[in-house]
């Protein structure tokens, strides 16, 4: 799954700039439900993380079943925290 595709499918831009706050909490909502119908496991990470960038996303216990998933989920955090330091 694209980011960009990702931005255009909720929030109808690549450029969330342009996206004014109430279609930006129609599209988490939105990929709030189609996360909680997501079967693929890397579909389900792909829309977990842009809800994390975006702060909606569920916490790690209730959002991924199986340890490993809740590591790549944290790595992935550690990541984020260390590229917003720069």
């Amino acid at each position: 799954m694209d980011f960009d595709d990702q931005l255009r499918r909720y929030f109808g831009t690549a450029d969330l700039t342009a996206v004014p706050p109430a279609a930006i909490a129609a599209g988490v909502e939105h990929m709030a439900v189609d996360f909680g119908m997501e079967q693929d496991p890397a579909r389900r990470f792909a829309l977990w993380a842009l809800m994390y960038m975006l702060g909606a996303a569920p916490d790690l216990d209730v959002a991924f079943k199986s340890e490993q998933d809740r590591d790549h989920a944290r790595t992935f955090m550690d990541l984020i925290a260390a590229a917003e330091k720069r």
